[in-house]
């Protein structure tokens, strides 16, 4: 799978570095040339000195051939062109654009990019849903914080313990992952019972979670009962 990258800054550089020992092929633009000597020098990459919004830039870099264009310069105006001459102009399967204004993300998406990373963003999100609670972490978020990926603790006292997976009742905006207990990671089926001590791993979102968390530790699951007779 060919991949080119445009910007060799902090985040080109790392991604190079880990596609290629990843052992993908990889190839580099950046419009600095002292940036794009140091890089060389430091990986056996194929780097370009160029403007990566030049069509004879990209087409030098073999973008007829990529599957993947990563463009992730410090400039929105920027990756945003690139991704749109790869998709217009090369039919390039997948664009992945760096956004640095989070205001332009939804533009970004609008206009076709396939996939924006904002770190903006996703700072703020991992800010946002950093509760200091022993009974509960956030492990990742997704989509812009849609989407939470978080780590229950269980106790004797929760509503979940020495409970069954199919005797849960869970709103349908969660799916509970895997339980980990000890060194052991459980994928869970309808009859796998949840024991004091186990972190159960969810996907959901964060009206839903802090529900969950509410009812888990302060009293049960009785609203979402309620709310499943109505």
């Amino acid at each position: 799978m060919k991949t080119i990258i445009i910007g060799g800054g902090k985040i080109g550089y790392n991604l190079l570095r880990t596609l290629k020992e990843r052992g993908y092929e990889v190839t580099l633009i950046e419009r600095d040339k002292e940036i794009c000597m140091k890089i060389a020098e430091d990986y056996n990459a194929d780097v370009i000195w160029g403007d990566g919004t030049k069509l004879e830039v990209l087409k030098d870099a073999g973008i007829e051939d990529a599957e993947i264009i990563a463009a992730v310069t410090g400039t929105d105006e920027e990756n945003l062109v690139i991704c749109q001459i790869a998709k217009l102009s090369f039919h390039t399967k997948k664009t992945i654009a760096r956004v640095n204004n989070p205001k332009n993300t939804i533009m970004f998406k609008t206009l076709g990019i396939d996939n924006t990373v904002c770190s903006t963003e996703v700072i703020a999100g991992l800010i946002e849903y950093s509760f200091d609670k022993e009974d509960y972490r956030i492990i990742n978020t997704f989509e812009r914080g849609s989407m939470i990926l978080a780590e229950l603790s269980i106790n004797e006292h929760n509503s979940w313990c020495n409970r069954k997976v199919k005797d849960l009742v869970l709103p349908s905006e969660c799916v509970l992952v895997s339980i980990l207990r000890g060194e052991k990671v459980i994928y869970p089926r309808g009859d796998t019972c949840i024991l004091s001590d186990d972190k159960v791993v969810i996907i959901t979102n964060k009206s839903i979670l802090s529900i969950i968390v509410t009812e888990l530790y302060d009293g049960g699951n009785k609203r979402w009962t309620l709310s499943k007779m109505k």
